[in-house]
């Protein structure tokens, strides 16, 4: 295998979350590199809060995700609970390749991305499919947002947008505002739905103009002006737990036909749960769940392609995209970044700001 001049690293820096709330790092050994595999020295990683981050389960509920998960382990810690490396979403230079890959080379920039590989460590190994070139044009912090960035394009395609279409996102997170601007990019009309101002007001930084705070704003009446009076073409659930009151809320939103059903698509990004009532008839629902076809497909990830012809948006090429789109100036992924922490200070730079989880959104870790 190729490698970086003067490093031949046997050891790795992994940050893990504690049952505690709390990130610590700590030595771990490194994965082989294999014949298909890249080491990436890691530059930036970015935190998926909305699945990274799990509260404790109480009896008869579900665990909390996000930040405030994270704040409900600070004040009920989980005993016992083995410290767990995390992260899939990093950019960094290119430490060494194996035998078999191609189209990459000691000292490349890249993004890199998927669970158990693109960790918050100085070091990760990654299979090949799984890391693109990261522009000239985008930095280290944008392109850690890939992972996020592949997961809203997915969900615009499981959409099927039209040009001129309407469409609701039910979430300001970082997936649902991700999500929101693709919305956008694709010549859709888009307005966004969350509880806290601080979101609604970063959605209308990245250009999400039309906005609803829930509730103290009335959703609905609101979104079918926004739509003239025609109804959404388009509901996307971008939050995870119970979903079950913005759900109903998207369904009264949605174009209705001369014998009353509702019509259109209904995209669930992430891990909402709702009942699926008779009341939803003629709506199309559907599941939109990482980054495209070839995530989570070994022999993909380790180099089999399959046929463009067929197959023309899979994981590598939407995560192109998205960083193309990135370096073009038509996503501005560092307006969603909140906190930047040093790697090497993680433990006291996070200890204070995590204990306020609705001023948090992107956190990105500089190495």
């Amino acid at each position: 295998m190729s490698k970086l001049p003067g490093h031949d690293p046997r050891k790795r820096t992994v940050l893990t979350l504690r049952g505690d709330g709390r990130f610590r790092r700590m030595e771990a050994e490194l994965p082989r590199l294999g014949e298909r595999g890249v080491l990436v020295r890691t530059k930036a990683s970015l935190v998926s809060p909305g699945t990274e981050l799990k509260g404790p389960v109480s009896r008869g509920s579900r665990s909390a995700g996000g930040w405030r998960g994270l704040r409900e382990m600070r004040l009920h810690p989980q005993e016992g609970l083995k410290p767990k490396p995390f992260g899939y979403a990093s950019a960094g230079i290119v430490a060494a390749v194996g035998s078999e890959v191609k189209g990459f080379r000691v000292g490349d920039r890249v993004a890199a991305i998927g669970a158990g590989y693109a960790l918050h460590a100085d070091f990760s190994v990654v299979p090949q499919n799984l890391v693109v070139p990261l522009p000239e044009a985008a930095s280290f912090e944008q392109g850690a947002y890939g992972m996020l960035l592949a997961t809203a394009m997915q969900a615009v395609r499981r959409g099927e947008a039209e040009l001129g279409a309407y469409v609701a996102v039910a979430g300001m997170g970082i997936v649902g505002l991700l999500t929101a601007r693709m919305f956008q990019l694709a010549g859709c009309y888009v307005i966004g739905w969350d509880r806290l101002p601080f979101r609604l007001g970063v959605a209308r930084e990245l250009g999400i103009s039309e906005t609803v705070q829930v509730p103290q704003e009335d959703a609905i009446s609101k979104t079918m002006r926004f739509t003239r009076g025609r109804g959404l073409d388009i509901g996307v659930l971008a939050l995870g737990g119970d979903a079950a009151k913005p759900a109903y809320a998207l369904e009264q939103c949605m174009k209705i036909s001369g014998d009353g059903h509702p019509m259109g698509t209904m995209v669930v990004v992430g891990g909402a749960e709702f009942p699926f009532t008779r009341s939803l008839t003629n709506l199309d629902v559907r599941r939109s769940s990482r980054t495209g076809p070839g995530y989570h497909d070994k022999s993909w990830e380790r180099g089999r392609d399959y046929d463009p012809v067929f197959v023309r948006w899979d994981t590598r090429s939407n995560l192109e995209l998205c960083l193309r789109l990135v370096a073009e100036g038509k996503i501005a992924v560092e307006k969603l970044t909140t906190h930047r922490v040093a790697f090497a200070r993680v433990e006291e730079e996070t200890e204070d700001v995590t204990r306020d989880p609705d001023s948090l959104l992107g956190m990105v870790f500089e190495y």
